[in-house]
């Protein structure tokens, strides 16, 4: 991985939750200890499936202290490019696995007063991690999330049992919703709102937040996108003296890589900006995906992020 560090490591725990989503727990396969992480911090996955190699971010639930494993939770996505289903349907106990060194980009700003957390579906894993962190030094926290019905609540029970004052869940399919108004008006001076979930719940509370002046360095989110497949194009890397094809079915990064090219990466999810990319010339139209570029730098056709975003036209030619 160009991406950061990696470590080897052994499937020490299959657990399925429910329908949809699995926990798995790695330990260091030469022994040891790992490195101490922090809450909100994901791990990039290596996963050989047949000739391709999938690399998928998840986040870290562990107790950040806890050096002797990680665990994380994969959600199946039946339509998705596989990552997930290749986790659910092939990774077995005791199997070897790479993965990388924690990073953190959906951290606690620990000057906040109080934390608000909105979680919707399998976005509750970063905060379970962010509350065993805050838990260890008294920290004032409360926590919203939304699920569809009670049989995919993961980690409900143990949020309600350990926490019954902070944690509020509401069902879709018991017509609750988040009163996201009244939460937002509700909270005291130097509160911080945390959002993981889908993206139409990241934005409905980006956006709700913008609108009651909430400033922006207190409104944090999270959310990996995952690459969308689309027409084959052509690119032309300048600094590699390349042409290479992108298929339909993987993103541009992979496309670089799957012929050798270094493109740096911590996220590839469209949320770190570590791979953004010049463009030095195009003719034809970009599909951004990405929620690292400003939209006049999206408009602009100077810059594209090779994890998640496509392009279609004629010539592509990128600084690679």
């Amino acid at each position: 991985m160009s991406g950061a560090e990696k470590i080897a490591v052994t499937v020490t725990d299959i657990v399925p939750l429910n329908d949809l989503v699995t926990r798995f727990e790695f330990k260091p396969t030469a022994g040891g200890l790992l490195p101490t992480f922090s809450g909100g911090a994901h791990t990039v996955v290596e996963m050989q499936d047949g000739d391709i190699t999938r690399l998928n971010p998840y986040s870290l639930m562990s107790d950040p202290m806890d050096q002797t494993a990680y665990t994380i939770s994969v959600r199946r996505d039946d339509e998705g490019r596989g990552g997930s289903k290749f986790m659910h349907a092939q990774v077995a106990v005791g199997d070897q696995m790479t993965i990388s060194y924690p990073v953190n980009l959906f951290s606690l700003d620990l000057r906040a007063r109080k934390h608000l957390f909105i979680a919707g579906g399998i976005g509750i894993t970063p905060f379970l991690a962010q509350i065993k962190q805050l838990e260890r030094f008294n920290g004032n926290w409360e926590l919203h999330y939304s699920v569809r019905t009670p049989a995919l609540g993961s980690y409900v029970d143990e949020l309600t049992s350990h926490h019954p004052n902070e944690t509020h869940v509401y069902y879709d399919d018991q017509s609750q919703a988040i009163n996201l108004d009244n939460l937002l008006t509700g909270q005291p001076l130097g509160t911080h709102v945390y959002v993981c979930g889908p993206k139409g719940m990241i934005d409905w509370v980006r956006g709700k937040a913008d609108e009651m002046g909430w400033p922006r360095e207190a409104v944090h989110y999270e959310e990996f996108l995952a690459p969308q497949p689309g027409k084959p194009f052509e690119v032309k890397l300048a600094v590699s003296n390349k042409v290479i094809q992108v298929g339909e079915q993987e993103s541009l990064l992979e496309a670089m890589e799957r012929e050798g090219v270094d493109a740096p990466y911590l996220c590839r999810g469209g949320a770190c900006g570590q791979c953004e990319t010049s463009v030095i010339g195009y003719d034809g139209q970009f599909i951004h995906r990405d929620h690292w570029l400003e939209e006049a730098e999206q408009a602009s056709g100077q810059k594209i992020m090779p994890c998640v975003s496509r392009f279609e036209g004629k010539t592509l030619v990128l600084d690679r």
